[in-house]
């Protein structure tokens, strides 16, 4: 098992949780669509060749964004990553994936 953390400016955190719910994350025993969020600030300054989604090349951007925790199966963690990519709107998508313990 696995845990994914991700971060998701507001306009998109349930259409990014729909894709990697779809995909097989959030699944734990009987109950599915299992997540923990909190409502942070990201920052991040875009490089001169970026296409950002929200701000400027050269400009420091605060934004309002979601970090958003969930389990995953192994079996599903590469669809899952492939379907956060595809809905998340940055360009580069802050995200990690951290194997758990199981049976302590």
């Amino acid at each position: 098992m696995y845990k994914l953390v991700f971060f998701v400016p507001v306009s998109h955190l349930e259409a990014v949780k729909d894709a990697v719910f779809a995909a097989g994350a959030g699944r734990q025993g009987e109950y599915e669509h299992c997540c923990w969020q909190t409502l942070g600030y990201g920052q991040f300054k875009p490089g001169s060749t970026a296409q950002p989604y929200i701000g400027e090349s050269g400009k420091l951007e605060v934004v309002p964004e979601y970090r958003v925790e969930m389990v995953c199966e192994a079996s599903a963690l590469k669809n899952v990553v492939h379907a956060l990519r595809r809905a998340h709107p940055y360009e580069e998508p802050a995200f990690d994936v951290t194997e758990t313990v199981d049976g302590l």
